[in-house]
């Protein structure tokens, strides 16, 4: 990221030898002066985790819904036939299809956000790995993309259902709103992926499991946490 005058001057602001408590740290970050982009920006929360992604056990995936959603609405594209596909319809998927939108993608199709399919469906999806894999979009039992309750699935994804994943060196990244969501939305949103994340610690986790916590919206340094504080 270019440091730009604006930026900082949000820096100027921040303490960045301190970990704040939460509460502090999001109406911090709501502040005109931190989060000073034009429009309504994204709220993202880093964590950083003393696990091996390396290691099967410790390459931690999933997902949760938002309690306030994330501000963003997605498309989503859901691979299903007959009475499920008329359920994915139903749920609100946005475009719902079987092998003629495997093709249609493998054509180079890609106006969605997420995709969703039915277990039966996945002979024909698996041709699609190497299009929407490296775009984190290839449908995963983990995360609750493949299955034959397709409808819950879509409407979980319109309600604020987020992914996340582990990268290589330990960091998860999760929208958790935007700058216009109250702070009492995005201290609800950061509560319950905190909460996930600590409940999934692999039994093999050495040191201290959860090293950093930071929040940051969309041209904004970021803040760290104190994390002690986020669940109290």
């Amino acid at each position: 990221m270019a440091k730009t005058k604006k930026y900082k001057m949000a820096l100027e602001k921040i303490d960045t030898t301190k970990r704040y408590p939460a509460q502090e740290a999001i109406d911090l970050l709501k502040s005109k002066e931190v989060s000073f982009a034009k429009f309504d920006a994204t709220v993202e929360c880093a964590i950083r985790l003393s696990v091996d992604p390396r290691k099967a056990d410790q390459n931690l995936r999933g997902a949760l819904v938002m309690p306030h959603g994330t501000g963003q609405t997605k498309t989503v594209l859901a691979f299903a036939k007959g009475d499920k596909a008329k359920e994915a319809e139903a749920a609100g998927a946005d475009f719902v299809g079987d092998e003629d939108m495997v093709e249609k993608v493998l054509k180079g199709w890609l106006e969605f956000d997420s995709v969703v399919a039915t277990p039966d469906m996945m002979s024909q999806v698996g041709k699609l790995g190497r299009t929407l894999g490296p775009k984190g979009l290839m449908p995963n039992p983990k995360t609750g993309t493949v299955t034959m309750d397709i409808g819950k699935a879509v409407e979980e994804i319109k309600a604020g259902k987020v992914e996340y994943r582990v990268d290589k060196v330990g960091n998860i990244h999760v929208s958790i709103g935007k700058v216009s969501f109250s702070a009492e939305k995005l201290l609800d949103n950061l509560r319950v992926l905190f909460d996930t994340i600590v409940k999934i610690k692999p039994a093999t986790a050495k040191g201290d499991y959860i090293q950093n916590v930071s929040i940051a919206s969309t041209m904004s340094p970021g803040i760290k946490i104190d994390h002690g504080t986020i669940l109290k």
